[in-house]
């Protein structure tokens, strides 16, 4: 199955889409907010469409309280081995945006369940996907919050997620820089308050390049919070400079999708 290979670490009544309502806005990483980018109108309603043709509307997750665009058991591209998919060329990148992977899951719980945590604050989430912890955050009064990941992709469907969870789109930037591995933007303070990584420590090697920057955002006075189920990157030398803030057992659905992982974590950079 599709799903099942890409496992490496609906349709949407008739509405206004996002691209009518909202400017793809992109947050300068020197805390200017003015736009220096932008994905075409042409691509976004094309990207737009795809997704809704591809994913079904899910609340089968740790957080019931947000529908998100999602590709499902029920959904054709679940099911499809990859070579024939890459072959379609549907979407540029793999949509990994497209699953709902246990540290997002975690993390988004746990600001639902812990609205201060994000009340006032800027947010910044880091490899956001389907934008499930950008929109929990939105649904509490944060200043702004910024949804970066790589693949454009996945800021079409943070948009369609957060219209379709009806959040202000006013206080929402996307962003599809490499934060983690540009050295040019590594080395540029931050301005957000609080970071969000889910599902981001795949092995040793990416976690040796992401710890560093992590431990700067961390001395800079950022508030780091890790959502992880287990992935070899998080290794024990590694928790011992967090703290779990949470832990959660995953839905049904969520450990099948999810490589058997039953349990998830949100820890909290302390060193």
């Amino acid at each position: 199955m599709f799903r099942r290979l890409i496992c490496k670490p609906l349709t949407l009544p008739r509405q206004s889409s996002p691209s009518n309502l909202v400017m793809l806005r992109w947050l300068h990483h020197a805390g200017h907010h003015a736009p220096y980018a932008a994905i075409s109108g042409k691509n976004l309603k094309e990207i737009e469409k795809l997704i809704q043709e591809e994913t079904k509307i899910s609340r089968d997750h740790l957080t019931p309280e947000i529908a998100l665009h999602l590709i499902t058991p029920q959904c054709r591209l679940f099911h499809e081995p990859v070579p024939a998919f890459n072959t379609k060329k549907l979407f540029k990148e793999d949509p990994f945006w497209a699953f709902y992977w246990p540290g997002g899951q975690a993390i988004s719980r746990f600001i639902l369940d812990n609205p201060s945590l994000v009340a006032g604050k800027s947010v910044l989430d880091v490899g956001s996907g389907c934008g499930a912890s950008t929109v929990a955050a939105l649904m509490h009064n944060t200043k702004y919050v910024v949804a970066n990941d790589i693949d454009e992709a996945a800021g079409c469907a943070t948009l369609l997620n957060a219209q379709l969870n009806g959040v202000d789109l006013k206080r929402l930037h996307i962003c599809t820089e490499n934060l983690i591995t540009n050295q040019a933007i590594r080395t540029t303070v931050i301005k957000e308050d609080l970071i969000l990584l889910g599902d981001v420590f795949y092995d040793e090697e990416f976690e040796a390049i992401l710890q560093p920057w992590l431990k700067s955002l961390h001395k800079a006075g950022k508030q780091v919070l890790v959502g992880d189920p287990g992935r070899h990157g998080l290794t024990a030398e590694r928790r011992q400079e967090m703290r779990r803030l949470a832990k959660y057992e995953l839905t049904e659905s969520g450990c099948i999708e999810n490589n058997g992982f039953r349990f998830v974590n949100v820890w909290e950079l302390r060193s």
